[in-house]
């Protein structure tokens, strides 16, 4: 008897992976950059494909800001800063241009995926994107948070640009 039903790979039945998005941009031969978020931090990943597995070339973390003196971590304003951390790390590998992976996590115009993305372009990694999907410059700098933040924010920048 023949088999009325197709059971799909795990991750797809889980909704971890979208197989035919990620064979897209492994086709490209661009380095990916996976981003990730949690309600308290953001992770961010420059990823080459390997036929035995991907090899990740830099990453940052949102904890990371904590050594520099950010402690909110899970805002825009963090996700921008380490959006840029993870591009300056980038770039001293040499990396120039990327794609964007964001999984199977909803994307939501100004969100702190976004937010993050930003901060990987001010690095000056080229990354295709649309403008008006990145948030605003008053929101990532933390204005919208307390007139503190924006203050802290500019500190933390540049000890990461300088």
């Amino acid at each position: 008897m023949k088999k009325s039903y197709l059971i799909h790979f795990k991750r797809r039945r889980k909704k971890k992976t979208n197989y035919k998005k990620r064979l897209a941009f492994l086709k490209s031969g661009k380095t990916r950059i996976v981003i990730r978020k949690s309600l308290s931090n953001i992770s961010i990943q420059f990823i080459n494909f390997k036929t035995k597995s991907d090899e990740t070339i830099a990453s940052a973390n949102s904890i990371e800001l904590k050594k520099m003196g950010w402690s909110k971590t899970g805002n825009i304003p963090a996700a921008y800063l380490t959006g840029l951390l993870a591009g300056k790390k980038a770039r001293d590998k040499k990396i120039e241009e990327a794609i964007l992976d964001l999984g199977v996590q909803t994307s939501t115009k100004s969100s702190r995926l976004y937010a993050a993305l930003k901060g990987v372009l001010d690095s000056g990694i080229k990354v295709p994107h649309s403008e008006d999907i990145l948030p605003k410059e008053d929101r990532i700098r933390g204005k919208h948070i307390s007139g503190e933040i924006e203050k802290q924010f500019e500190d933390i920048k540049n000890k990461i640009v300088g």
